[in-house]
C-alpha cells in the first residue's frame, strides 16, 4: 500500500512502536524511514496527537494498528492527516478464528466482571484475540513476576509485547514514548479461548485477584 500510494525514499511514515516490526519494516521496504508515535494507553494504538506531534515536512503517510481488539481514533488520524496531507492507512492484526468467538466475548466479560487484581481492558474490545490486562508495579509484585506466580497457580499468559521497537537495536530511536514503553512493562496477555472451562475461567479469577487485589485507576 505504501509503494502503491508513491511512499518512497525520502518519506517518513509514522508508526507505532508498540507491536511487532511489521508495520516498520513496511515502511523501510518502501524506502522509507519509520518514525515512532506514542499510543493511547487504553487501545494501544496511536494518539492521534502524539501523531501530531511528531509530524515533519518529510511526513507522507501514517499506519495505524488495530490491537487487541481495540479499534484505532481513526477519525482522530484523518483529521491530523487532512491537516497535513497525509496518506492515512490501516492495518489490522491477523483474524482469529471464527470458531468460538462468541464464545471468548462471553469469557471476557465474565473475566472484566470479577477481575480486581488487575486492570482489565477498555469496554468495546473485541477480544478476538488476546485478552490483554495491565499489571502496574506501585510496590506490588512487577509485571513479568506476576506472570511467573500465575502461571504457577496453573494459568496460561503471555506478554504481548517484550520490548517497543524503538527500544530495539534494529530501530533504536532517542525518543521518549512513556505510554508505549508503560504498556511493553505493564500488559499482560490472559487466555480466552473458547475451550477453556468454567473451572479454568474461576482460576483465572482467583490466581490473578489473590496477587494483585489492585484498584483500577483511571489513566
Amino acid at each position: 500500500m505504501l509503494r502503491a500510494a508513491g511512499v518512497g525514499s525520502g518519506d517518513e511514515v509514522i508508526v507505532p512502536a508498540y507491536g511487532n516490526a511489521e508495520v516498520a519494516e513496511a515502511a523501510v521496504l518502501a524506502g522509507a524511514m519509520p518514525v515512532f508515535a506514542d499510543i493511547d494507553p487504553r487501545t494501544y494504538c496511536l494518539d492521534p496527537d502524539a501523531v501530531d506531534a511528531v509530524v515533519t515536512p518529510r511526513t507522507a503517510a501514517v499506519v495505524a494498528v488495530h490491537r487487541f481488539g481495540n479499534q484505532a481514533d481513526i477519525a482522530g488520524l484523518h483529521a491530523v492527516g487532512q491537516r497535513h496531507a497525509l496518506l492515512v492507512l490501516e492495518h489490522a492484526e491477523p483474524d482469529a478464528p471464527h470458531d468460538g468467538m462468541a464464545q471468548r466475548q462471553a469469557y471476557a466479560s465474565y473475566l472484566n466482571g470479577r477481575l480486581t487484581g488487575v486492570i482489565t481492558p477498555a469496554r468495546g474490545a473485541a477480544h478476538s484475540h488476546q485478552y490483554v490486562v495491565r499489571v502496574p508495579g506501585n510496590g506490588r509484585p512487577d509485571r513479568d513476576a506476576f506472570a511467573r506466580a500465575v502461571r504457577a497457580r496453573g494459568v496460561d499468559c503471555r506478554v504481548p509485547v517484550k520490548t517497543p521497537l524503538h527500544r530495539t537495536p534494529k530501530y533504536w530511536r532517542d525518543v521518549e514514548l512513556p505510554q508505549t514503553e508503560r504498556a511493553a512493562d505493564e500488559t499482560l496477555a490472559l487466555p480466552v479461548d473458547a475451550s477453556l472451562t468454567r473451572r479454568e475461567l474461576q482460576r483465572i479469577v482467583s490466581a490473578c485477584n489473590a496477587l494483585g487485589g489492585l484498584l483500577q485507576p483511571a489513566f
